[in-house]
């Protein structure tokens, strides 16, 4: 909508909360989410863990920081896209504006953004670390820095391979995922050398 509408109330508000969201650190965050909303408000219990209530505060704490660089990223890819010739040729065309920026512009600006989606997978999972421990959350996170802390290499060496595996796989969905968004690109080679 910020692309759509450039310079609007939505576009200045929506470039605001994204910034803040890509500066501040998912561990603030956490600090701050858990001390409004469970010290605070008493909406969430503290360090309890086992419900699917208690996902929503970690959640948030992780997501916040990758979902506002996949706003920004999605409105420069939605601008750079509706200044192509096939936007206006659509439009010559008589097509609604809705059809054209759902069906036309959002299916190619959003290759940009399913790019960033694998290292913004690995950045949450090593970012996990730290709000694994503010949360008190029985994840590998609190194993891994407490294997760093004794020198257990192989627990260190574990979990490091968990997390690769994870990595790749996530890596392989974006790649997955970009051949069914764009039918320019083969799942395999053409076997000309």
């Amino acid at each position: 909508m910020g692309a759509v509408r450039r310079g609007g109330i939505f576009d200045w508000s929506s470039l605001s909360i994204a910034l803040i969201g890509v500066s501040v650190p998912s561990f603030v965050v956490a600090s701050v989410l858990l001390t409004v909303f469970s010290a605070r408000l008493h909406w969430f219990p503290i360090g309890h863990w086992g419900s699917i209530r208690d996902l929503i505060l970690p959640g948030v704490a992780l997501s916040l920081m990758p979902m506002a660089y996949i706003a920004r990223l999605t409105r420069v890819s939605m601008i750079d896209v509706l200044g192509n010739d096939y936007v206006r040729t659509a439009k010559a065309k008589g097509l609604s504006n809705s059809v054209i920026i759902w069906k036309h512009c959002l299916k190619n600006a959003f290759l940009p953004v399913l790019s960033y989606l694998g290292p913004a997978a690995a950045a949450t999972l090593t970012g996990s670390f730290i709000v694994e421990k503010v949360f008190v959350i029985p994840g590998l996170g609190p194993h891994f820095i407490n294997s760093i802390s004794n020198r257990d290499q192989t627990m260190i060496l574990g979990t490091v391979m968990v997390y690769s595996a994870f990595v790749l796989a996530l890596n392989l969905l974006v790649d997955i995922g970009y051949v069914l968004l764009d039918p320019r690109i083969e799942l395999h080679g053409s076997g000309k050398r």
